[in-house]
């Protein structure tokens, strides 16, 4: 046998401090009814005597039974101690089980109802009542007990697991008041089936979690899906059609061509960004218009001649795409069906659109680049200029000034000019041509074409970038 030694330290001859504070490892049951006020103030004496009679004949044989000491009764709750964790979860659980017995005919609101904490610390012990944290942990553990319910700390848990037979219920760790560092608590599960029970209620927790988290996924895929352009969706329907072979469409110069020599047309540069697109397209495929690439260059601008047009001046123009021909009542018509241009145009599907303001050919610019997902704009006067001239400074002579042999317009008034987003229009009378000598009554629609491509109603311009 080993022989525990008194070690102390310093003078032997003097007495230890706080030698008269006995001290020792316990664990600690705090009780305590639910409602007791609520109970009191329905029936005070009744409950009273209820109280008593429940402290003297189960609450008090209960402790004795299981090796424990009752250190005191607070009116509505009690403190024991004992040596033993298993003898106080023991205790805690017979307390609880009777209690169920002597509540079973009562009316639920009428009923005694404890709420137990245990937990295992170092007190200090009195004659009359006991001290320190072991004994306020207890006390918070059972303020959060549900009510007949046995809740106890982690390290009761640790001492117990393997000894009592019954379930345990993790709860985490709490932040209890007045205490500094969270406290483990477990929900003791007296019943063997609580145990099933309370791991099939976990899997269907899980099970439901998990059921909702798919939802949520397909729910967003399936949002995903519905949320594309529809002029993306048009495209990739198209893809897989066979369709006749557009004509080529000539390539913008690379840029290493800037370092070749000067010629009539300079240097390469960007063309300037495109609007922020507009309305969306429809899920119809859209037609993209052939285009043409003019390279970047230099030329003499306006006429001295008109005093419109002074003076003349040098303007240097980016490379640029421009459409090879105007836009027709059927290509517009895709825009208006959209519902990303004002109105629907009249006339065979093939014939030039006409009576389109500027503020219309902006839509269709903003139309055509969101169904193509390319840059599509109106080319500037400077751009249109240019790519007429095709890089000669020769004039256009019109009606009179024109010399024989040569088509001629009558009566064609050059416009005023508007301020931007005001509907252009040309107007005219009547062309004559020297081969047929004969009036087209339907010249309205042919230069409002020509407008359309060339001036508030060009044909688009297209970045090259």
């Amino acid at each position: 046998m080993g022989e525990i030694r008194n070690f102390r330290s310093g003078n032997q001859d003097e007495p230890p401090p706080h030698s008269g504070v006995p001290r020792r490892l316990a664990a600690i049951i705090v009780g305590d009814i639910a409602s007791y006020s609520r109970l009191m103030q329905a029936d005070e004496e009744g409950t009273h005597v209820r109280v008593k009679r429940i402290e003297r004949d189960l609450i008090q044989p209960s402790i004795i039974e299981h090796h424990g000491s009752l250190v005191k009764t607070t009116g509505d709750g009690f403190i024991a101690i004992f040596d033993s964790p298993v003898e106080a979860v023991r205790c805690s659980i017979v307390i609880q089980q009777n209690l169920i017995g002597r509540n079973a005919s009562l009316p639920k609101h009428s009923r005694l109802e404890y709420r137990i904490g245990v937990n295992l610390g170092d007190v200090i012990v009195e004659p009359d009542d006991i001290y320190g944290d072991g004994v306020n942990i207890a006390t918070r553990i059972e303020g959060i007990a549900e009510p007949g319910q046995v809740y106890i700390s982690g390290a009761i848990y640790e001492q117990i697991k393997h000894k009592v037979v019954c379930g345990y219920e993790s709860l985490g760790d709490r932040k209890v008041k007045n205490i500094t560092d969270p406290v483990r608590v477990y929900r003791v599960l007296p019943d063997a089936d609580a145990v099933g029970k309370t791991r099939s209620r976990r899997e269907n927790t899980l099970i439901f979690l998990l059921g909702i988290t798919l939802l949520v996924i397909a729910a967003g895929a399936l949002w995903y899906l519905l949320a594309q352009p529809q002029g993306k969706v048009g495209e990739q329907v198209a893809t897989p059609a066979a369709s006749p072979a557009p004509s080529p469409v000539p390539q913008a110069p690379p840029r290493e061509a800037a370092t070749q020599a000067p010629q009539p047309s300079p240097s390469l540069a960007s063309a300037p960004s495109s609007p922020a697109p507009a309305p969306s397209a429809s899920a119809t495929p859209i037609r993209e218009p052939e285009m043409i690439a003019i390279r970047g260059g230099s030329f003499a601008m306006g006429s001295n001649d008109d005093p419109t047009e002074r003076p003349v001046h040098q303007v240097t123009v980016k490379p640029f795409s421009i459409g090879k021909y105007p836009v027709t009542v059927r290509e517009w018509n895709e825009c208006a069906a959209a519902g990303a241009c004002g109105f629907t145009a009249t006339g065979k599907d093939d014939a030039p659109v006409s009576n389109v303001s500027w503020t219309d050919a902006q839509q269709y610019a903003a139309f055509l680049s969101q169904a193509t997902k390319k840059q599509y704009r109106l080319p500037s006067e400077a751009e249109w200029e240019y790519a007429a001239r095709g890089g000669t400074q020769t004039k256009v002579l019109v009606g009179r000034q024109a010399p024989a042999g040569h088509g001629r317009m009558q009566g064609l008034r050059r416009p005023r000019r508007r301020a931007a987003g005001e509907g252009r229009q040309l107007q005219a009378q009547s062309i004559r041509t020297p081969r047929h000598g004969r009036r087209h009554r339907s010249v309205g629609r042919g230069l409002l074409a020509q407008e359309l491509s060339g001036c508030a109603g060009r044909r688009f311009g297209m970045d090259e970038r």
